[in-house]
């Protein structure tokens, strides 16, 4: 029987568990899937007991496939999400995500100024709406009576840990995405902190990505299938584990995501803040910063795309269908761009009120052109990230791949094509879950180092170099667009 660790990666739809065995090679999975609900224009929220439900039932999934007990289990979670709960960490509001946007006023407000500037640079957390930072502001300046009412604001992450536990610790990757922990000195920042209203009491004790805690049956009854020898390593946050699980946390090769939304990241051994385009770096361990911006709008856009041409329940089909009609387009859609900002956008120009937009139009244009110029456009804002990251970073020579998008070669060639960059697949869609379970290893003592994948191995897509001088020109015009159409869709009433 296979000796293993469980990487868990708690995501925004999802937990997934990945069983990976010693040699750092990934082998089962179970995944459990929830929903969310959205109040009002702009509000994300989550159960965070249906979350925990989801993930015991994760884990009790991967034992019964493998047939065997983990050695240990390391947690990766979506980053920015908030929950304000009693002493007992029992809700007094539903989660907010990280998509919600009911924190953009407070947002823009501190983005026009030095002390917002000054903690961004400090904290590493861009100033949006996702961040906790902001989110903490609006319910202080919205809902004081929640506010007052709250013993502590946490993140899932730290919900599951409390349920299994009874303690309140955040890992430093974690608090690193709050927009409140200083990020070299590994405490609460507390210009933040005077911020947003709070004390560090308010917040939990922080605590390295390799701390572990053996699971204790008299503290958390959901567990009875488990041995009690087990250990948990508490881990790191989803992106900064994707980029370890993608096997680009050495200088020079960075990490591409694509899902819902989308980020590029690569690994640094110092912050690298960019002002103007407000990209991240947050911590993965004790040696290693990853640092890059997200999107708001990846497979997202697509996904709109498709169901307003076959229905409100894409099947598979329907995907390969549309990929199909993709393919036979040429790059550059014979100059119709789009842009995907569906949903507002992140990095790298943090508008929360830009809107999305086909251009340049004509008769010529059919469905099939509108269909390659929609997955273009998400291409062209991951492009737009990787050049404000490269502004402070190693040069980069290969683009390490992963997300759902990854099962497409027409998406992976296009971004090849418009990034002018070898691009390697190495996980189709589990470098978080992988990433959390080297950790493990590592943290364990299972492993010394973690593993370098050998690039003769890695099924590596190169740039066309007709399509890339195409998409170069195109690109120029996606940028220019921005800027001419921002005080435009400004003036929108939604």
């Amino acid at each position: 029987m296979e000796k293993y660790v469980l990487g868990v990666d708690i995501g925004t739809g999802s937990v997934k568990g990945v069983a990976v065995n010693l040699a750092g090679q990934s082998f089962e999975v179970c995944q459990q899937h929830y929903g969310y609900t959205a109040p009002q224009p702009g509000y994300y929220e989550q159960d965070p007991e249906q979350i925990w439900v989801a993930f015991i039932s994760c884990i009790k999934g991967i034992i019964e496939k493998t047939g065997a007990q983990p050695l240990a289990i390391s947690l990766s979670s979506a980053m920015h999400s908030l929950i304000a709960v009693d002493e007992n960490c029992k809700p007094l509001y539903p989660m907010i995500t990280w998509a919600d946007n009911r924190s953009a006023g407070v947002a823009e407000r501190l983005r026009a100024t030095a002390e917002g500037l000054a903690i961004y640079k400090a904290t590493g957390t861009p100033l949006h709406a996702m961040s906790p930072l902001c989110k903490i502001v609006w319910m202080r300046e919205n809902n004081i009576e929640l506010f007052t009412q709250t013993y502590k604001f946490i993140s899932i992450k730290e919900y599951i840990w409390h349920k299994l536990f009874d303690e309140f610790v955040i890992d430093h990757s974690g608090a690193s995405c709050t927009g409140l922990f200083d990020i070299e000195k590994l405490t609460w920042y507390p210009d933040a902190l005077a911020m947003a209203g709070i004390t560090e009491q308010k917040l939990s004790r922080p605590v390295p990505t390799d701390y572990t805690h053996k699971y204790d049956p008299t503290k958390c009854q959901s567990l009875n299938f488990f041995s009690p020898d087990i250990s948990f390593v508490i881990g790191a946050s989803d992106g900064t584990l994707a980029n370890l699980g993608s096997m680009a946390n050495k200088p020079g090769v960075a990490a591409m995501t694509i899902g819902t939304s989308g980020a590029v990241r690569v690994a640094s051994s110092k912050p690298l803040p960019n002002t103007e385009a407000m990209t991240f770096s947050y911590i993965l361990d004790k040696e290693t910063f990853i640092c890059g911006g997200p999107i708001n709008n990846g497979g997202v856009a697509l996904q709109w795309w498709l169901k307003n041409m076959a229905g409100p329940e894409p099947t598979e089909q329907d995907y390969d269908q549309l990929f199909k009609e993709i393919a036979a387009i040429p790059a550059g859609s014979n100059g119709l761009i789009f842009l995907p900002y569906l949903t507002g956008e992140r990095a790298p120009i943090w508008d929360s009120e830009s809107c999305g937009n086909f251009f340049g139009i004509k008769l010529q244009h059919t469905k099939a052109h509108f269909s390659r110029a929609v997955l273009e456009g998400i291409c062209y804002a991951m492009k737009d990230v990787l050049d404000a990251v490269q502004q402070n970073a190693e040069p980069i020579t290969q683009i390490n791949i992963s997300g759902g998008f990854t099962r497409s070669a027409v998406w992976v060639q296009a971004l090849a094509d418009i990034t002018n960059t070898n691009l390697a697949i190495l996980q189709a869609d589990d470098a978080s879950a992988v990433g959390a379970g080297l950790l493990a290893l590592k943290s364990m003592g299972l492993i010394g180092e973690y593993p370098q994948t050998n690039k003769t191995d890695l099924k590596i897509f190169k740039p066309d170099p007709q399509n890339a001088a195409v998409y170069s020109k195109s690109f120029e015009i996606y940028k220019q667009l921005y800027a001419d159409l921002k005080e435009t869709m400004h003036k929108i009433i939604f």
